[in-house]
């Protein structure tokens, strides 16, 4: 993760979509301080329920960072981290209709770990059976929708693609 880290960071510097800090830049580091693992079992704890491994590892790694470009979400800090029901009850209510409530179920029982007062959410979604997996979203009516992801790398990869694709367009024009 430490690695996969480093190159979001690398891409999302170079592109410059976003301001960072002057230790951001020098560094070529989105990292903020790392959760310790007392912060992560009093998050568990909170909300009921033990988190994905590679989430631990990205906030024992860094405690949330900024977005890696305009588009995508920032990560929050774990005190910030919390049901998305606690958050946005009005978006949940939204997809809770005829037709599309199973996205609004997903979101009900959705945790928020980015994009607090941003265009779009990055969520972790529980399984609700047994034998299932996490779910790994980034949800903005504007997608329209979700956008699901595998896991944490699968969604930095993308966004790693997205920003070198992005800072080569620039570069050509």
């Amino acid at each position: 993760m430490e690695k996969l880290f480093k190159e979001l960071s690398i891409s999302a510097i170079k592109l410059g979509d976003v301001p960072y800090t002057q230790e951001q830049v020098e560094n070529s580091c989105l990292k903020t301080d790392a959760a310790t693992e007392s912060n992560f079992e009093v998050l568990e704890k909170r909300l009921g329920c033990k988190l994905p491994s590679d989430y631990k590892e990205l906030m024992l790694l860094t405690n949330g960072f900024p977005a890696p470009n305009s588009i995508e979400p920032s990560f929050l800090p774990l005190e910030k981290v919390n049901f998305l029901k606690d958050i946005d009850s009005e978006l949940i209510e939204a997809y809770s209709i005829e037709g599309i409530e199973e996205v609004g179920e997903n979101l009900e029982r959705s945790i928020l770990v980015g994009g607090v007062d941003e265009e779009q959410y990055f969520l972790l979604i529980p399984p609700n059976k047994e034998g299932l997996k996490w779910r790994y979203w980034k949800f903005a009516n504007w997608i329209p929708g979700e956008e699901p992801y595998e896991n944490l790398r699968h969604y930095f990869k993308t966004v790693i693609e997205f920003n070198e694709t992005e800072f080569s367009l620039e570069n050509e024009s």
